[in-house]
Parts: C-alpha cells; structure tokens; sequence
C-alpha cells in the first residue's frame, strides 16, 4: 500500500485541519466532537441542513458545506458512521431557530445513529433518508443504498432552505427529489481503507464489479469487462426501467467518479449516457460531471438520473459556494 500519510490514526483529523485551512473563507472545524460547519450562518429562522457519514467518500460531505448546500457535516472514520453527540453538538452550533432538517444516506450504521440524535435533540428536527441506489431491489432487507443521489438532495434541499422553506416543506421537498432519483455503479478496481492496507475484495483484471456501493463493498455481480458503450447501455437501461420517464421529460444526469477514474473516462461516460437518453427523447437540461461521491482510490463510476421540473431546476441553478460546488456567487 503507498498512501500519503503519516499514520492511519490520526488521518481524518489532518486531513480535515487542511481542509478547514484550505477553504477557510467558507467553512470552519470543530474537532470534538468532530464537524465542518459553515463560517457564516444565514439569518434567524433558517431552516439548517445536516448531513454526515464515513469519510472516504470525499467531497461528500464536507465538500458540501456552505452557501446553497449543507450547514454542517459530521465525518465519521473511513467507512464508519458518525456519532449521535457529533451529529447533535453540529445542529446545536448551527441552529437559526428554523429547525434541523438530517439528510442521511441508508446505511444502517448511519440511520440508526441519527435516529438517535434526532430523538434527543431538543430541537424541531426532521430526516430526508436517501436510498437512490437500484442495484439493490425495492424489497431489500435493509432497503436500498444512499449514493450519488445525495448530492442532488443536498444541493436542491439546500437552495430552498436559503430561500426560507419552512421544515416541514424542506423534508417533503428531500423525499420528493429520492423518488425520482436513481443511481447505480460500477467499478474496475476494489479500493484500499488505509487501516486494513490491502484492497477489500478481489478483482480480476479481465473482470468489473456491477452495481457496487461506495464502501468497497462488492456489486451485485462479477462480470467480464465490457466496453464503455455497454457498460453504460446496461446501466443506463436498469435506472431507465426504474424511473419509467416520458418522452419529453427533462432530467440532470451525473456522471460520478469512484476516486480512482479520470475525467477523460468520465466525460466519455456521460457522452454515451446523453446518447442513450437522446434516443429515448428525454432532454437533458442539466448535468455534472466528476468525482463527487467517492470511494477512496476506487477504479469506477455511477451514474445517476433525476427527473426534473420547473422548481427543482430553478432551484439547481440558484447560486451555490461549497469547496466542492461552486456557481452563481
């Protein structure tokens, strides 16, 4: 294993002191308990959002933290859920009097942790819970996986918030946005958690992993490699089914990297994507592309599509200063 760090311990904590310096107009760290809250708070009434999950994943969820996005981010170890006081102690420092609104992935480490937090904050507080990943079956056990459709719920959710949504409305506006959101994944390579120092799980070089999470965890199944056309033909086809969009609906495609794949391959996913919903006359209104969601040093990318409306675009496109998102300011 060759990473760049001093000691697998005391990653986290280095890696987000640079982070707070490095975008310190924006964004400030608490180290204990553990959080990345905005420098500036909006008005009084505000509904705030907070979000949070392992690390690893980066940008998300720090990245997101700002004007537009998230209030604050509670980053757990590599993989591994926040805690309830992280959560809590983030809400306290950044509560406008509008409530709290949690926006959690549907991992059980992180549902039940926030679900904690949420019952003893005394705070008006309510939880969007993100399961965009249809890899996984609607009936599944423990329901299906927050992925890439995070960003979305965060940026959307996040906008209104600014514009004085009230929380209720916020919440109905987060699950909304989850049910006509979908993803799925695909990655060439494992990926490797510092502490474990070897990758999570085994790969061919001849073979890809379809409909992986973003913990390193294998996909629903192993198959020979393919080509990029058909790799996102297959894909594209199973969140194409899941959606059942008309023709003439507009949606935002993204194309996100795993960590470890570079933006000419991203790039060329999203041209065969646009391609493939061209053909089934959806028109593509807007879009990103890049590594937002990530799984460490993984090989690999998703693709997620969102149908959209008139309010929801307006709301994309409302102005956004994150380290990781930036337009419009």
């Amino acid at each position: 294993m060759k990473k760049f760090i001093n000691d697998t311990e005391s990653l986290l904590y280095d890696s987000l002191q640079g982070f707070a310096l490095a975008h310190n107009d924006i964004v400030e760290f608490n180290p204990d308990p553990r959080f990345i809250k905005r420098k500036t708070l909006k008005d009084k009434d505000k509904v705030v959002l907070v979000s949070g999950g392992g690390s690893g994943h980066e940008p998300l969820h720090a990245g997101f933290v700002g004007f537009g996005m998230l209030d604050a981010a509670c980053p757990g170890q590599i993989f591994t859920s926040p805690t309830p006081d992280q959560m809590m102690a983030a809400a306290q420092a950044v509560n406008c009097g509008g409530g709290v609104l949690f926006i959690v992935k549907n991992y059980a480490g992180d549902v039940m942790n926030f679900e904690i937090a949420a019952e003893m904050l005394e705070l008006p507080n309510a939880s969007v819970l993100v399961s965009d990943d249809v890899s996984l079956p609607k009936d599944h056990s423990t329901g299906r996986r927050g992925v890439a459709g995070t960003l979305i719920v965060e940026k959307l959710v996040g906008a209104a918030a600014e514009n004085g949504l009230a929380l209720a409305n916020c919440k109905a506006l987060g699950e909304r946005i989850n049910q006509v959101t979908a993803s799925m994944g695909v990655a060439l390579t494992s990926c490797t958690v510092p502490a474990l120092g070897k990758p999570t799980f085994d790969i061919a070089e001849n073979e890809m992993e379809i409909g992986v999470g973003i913990h390193g965890e294998r996909g629903r199944e192993t198959v020979p490699i393919k080509t990029a056309t058909e790799i996102v033909e297959q894909i594209a086809s199973i969140i194409h089914e899941e959606l059942q969009p008309k023709a003439g609906q507009e949606v935002l495609l993204h194309i996100n990297g795993f960590g470890g794949t570079p933006l000419i391959e991203l790039h060329l996913l999203y041209q065969l994507a646009a391609a493939y919903w061209q053909k089934k006359e959806l028109k593509i209104s807007r879009s990103l592309v890049g590594n937002y969601t990530t799984s460490l040093d993984m090989a690999g990318a998703s693709i997620t599509l969102t149908l959209m409306d008139e309010e929801l675009m307006r709301l994309w496109d409302q102005p956004v200063n994150t380290a990781a998102i930036r337009w419009g300011c």
